[in-house]
């Protein structure tokens, strides 16, 4: 069984009969794990998707929170009531009210701390990373090399994919979600490009906050290696 990530929610459109808004979830499903990668900033909109998709809530293993702007956790509750038992993975960062809570709410909640955390053989916490707000991302290694999926790459995409290397001393070849490059002028956006490819990475699904412009200019710096984002679209790392 291949590793794949469809996405869920996103303010951009993908295939049809499905809603926009903002914010971003993505569903990865790897030979081991079903992991629902933030939840939206709505959960009516967010288990219409999933419904349209065909996508059933019981069969989420972990919900994986990246930071703690309502844009990425606005649709937990609609989770958690479908699928009491979850295991849900936050880091130090969030809210202690919203952590202390969390603990009756789901099935297990796992607090990550600043160091790389293993969630299961291959699928790993960067750990939380200092940023505006700080945030995690997810890391999984496919076939010795690693995909990154960030929520809105707060702490700097570069800087994600470099820590990321390090840790695990294992080539990044794919970026996937929010970049968050749309308040950035043209300078900026050339320059994170210019990393991500010096550092390697091949393939890129720019989405959610990464904007119009910076998309753009990472769609013609790509080419073949830019993957569409957007409500439903599937991510195959072969």
């Amino acid at each position: 069984m291949m590793t794949t990530i469809k996405i869920l929610f996103d303010n951009y459109p993908g295939l049809p009969g499905l809603q926009t808004l903002w914010g971003f979830a993505a569903l990865i499903r790897t030979p081991t794990q079903t992991i629902l990668f933030d939840t939206g900033s709505n959960g009516r909109v967010l288990l219409k998707n999933m419904q349209a998709l065909g996508i059933d809530p019981a069969e989420i293993d972990l919900v994986f929170l990246s930071h703690a702007h309502w844009d990425h956790i606005g649709g937990l509750d609609s989770i958690l009531e479908l699928n009491p038992t979850v295991k849900v993975v936050v880091h130090e960062g969030f809210s202690q009210h919203l952590i202390h809570d969390l603990h009756d709410l789901c099935g297990e909640l796992v607090v990550v701390g600043d160091g790389l955390y293993e969630l299961a053989p291959g699928i790993y916490s960067t750990g939380m990373l200092a940023g505006d707000p700080s945030e995690q991302a997810l890391i999984l290694n496919v076939n010795d090399s690693l995909a990154l999926i960030g929520g809105c790459s707060h702490p700097g995409i570069a800087h994600l994919v470099a820590h990321s290397q390090e840790l695990l001393n294992t080539p990044v070849r794919w970026v996937i979600g929010g970049f968050h490059l749309m308040y950035s002028d043209q300078g900026a956006i050339a320059a994170a490009i210019t990393q991500l490819q010096q550092l390697g990475v091949s393939q890129v699904a720019a989405t959610h906050c990464t904007g119009d412009a910076a998309r753009l200019a990472f769609r013609a710096a790509y080419g073949a290696g830019f993957i569409e984002g957007g409500v439903g679209r599937d991510i195959q790392l072969l």
